[in-house]
């Protein structure tokens, strides 16, 4: 015999038996988090975790989502085209380089698409660039400058936004066309659009509906109009704004860090400056 004590032969299963139970609990803290937040990746995770006073490694999360398949996995959808709405009025990127140190400086729009069982609605939303908010947004089966217009309208009687807005957009006949330019020059916004065929340089809007779709319209399956009208609203109003937290705000929902930052004097407020193209 070798003369081991009878504990070295259950030490090592113990340890691991631990492990298990340990990896067990972070499972389950993961998954009420993706029930209600399907696209956070580890480090929103982190950070989730930071907000409820639970200290946990990176790697330890990335080990347990990995260990037992946390991920989840979505199709990649294609936004379609509008139809032309007669002259085009076109503008030039007025963003890149822009130094933004409040909220109502650059307000970036665009339209997408909600593939239901048996047709098509469309969604157009404004979002504000400093703080990440969705400041208005509109629903309808017409992709038309109509619908823009609805959400740009919204916009405004939420924010009452003083003149001089940049109001940021690609180059879809919606947004070029003379009815919508015209409301835009009406109500004192300065017109930017996107260079031709570079969808980055509005990817702050295009980020949203990224979550949007992979977050709640896929996770969900968004079957009739009426789940859109339900459920929508509660998604942008009540989870993006409110409660979902943003690498790009310090890790805070955008009304929280928008109730922060407004609050200090604009000389301490961060500043956030938009690069060659809008990342």
């Amino acid at each position: 015999m070798m003369k081991l004590s009878r504990s070295s032969y259950h030490h090592e299963p113990r340890r691991e038996i631990e492990q298990t139970k340990r990896d067990l609990e972070l499972k389950e803290m993961i998954e009420k988090i993706q029930f209600r937040f399907p696209g956070y990746g580890y480090r929103r995770l982190r950070h989730h975790l930071l907000r409820e006073g639970i200290r946990i490694n990176s790697k330890r999360i990335r080990r347990v989502v990995k260990k037992f398949e946390l991920h989840t996995s979505f199709k990649k959808a294609v936004r379609g085209k509008g139809q032309a709405l007669g002259k085009k009025l076109l503008f030039k990127n007025l963003i890149r380089g822009t130094k933004i140190t409040s909220k109502n400086q650059v307000w970036a729009t665009d339209i997408t698409y909600i593939k239901l069982v048996r047709e098509y609605v469309y969604l157009a939303a404004i979002i504000d660039v400093y703080t990440r908010k969705i400041v208005g947004w509109a629903i309808s089966r017409e992709m038309s400058h109509k619908l823009c217009l609805e959400a740009l309208k919204i916009a405004l009687a939420k924010e009452n936004p003083p003149r001089g807005v940049i109001h940021h957009s690609d180059r879809g006949t919606q947004y070029s066309c003379e009815d919508y330019v015209d409301f835009l020059n009406e109500h004192g916004f300065k017109i930017s659009m996107s260079r031709l065929a570079t969808p980055e340089d509005n990817a702050f809007i295009e980020s949203f509906f990224k979550t949007l779709k992979r977050e709640e319209v896929l996770q969900k399956k968004y079957q009739t109009m009426k789940d859109v009208v339900t459920q929508l609203p509660n998604f942008i109003d009540e989870i993006y704004n409110t409660e979902r937290l943003h690498s790009a705000l310090g890790y805070k929902p955008p009304t929280e860090f928008e109730a922060e930052v407004m609050n200090l004097k604009p000389a301490k407020r961060p500043v956030q400056k938009i690069w060659g193209f809008a990342v």
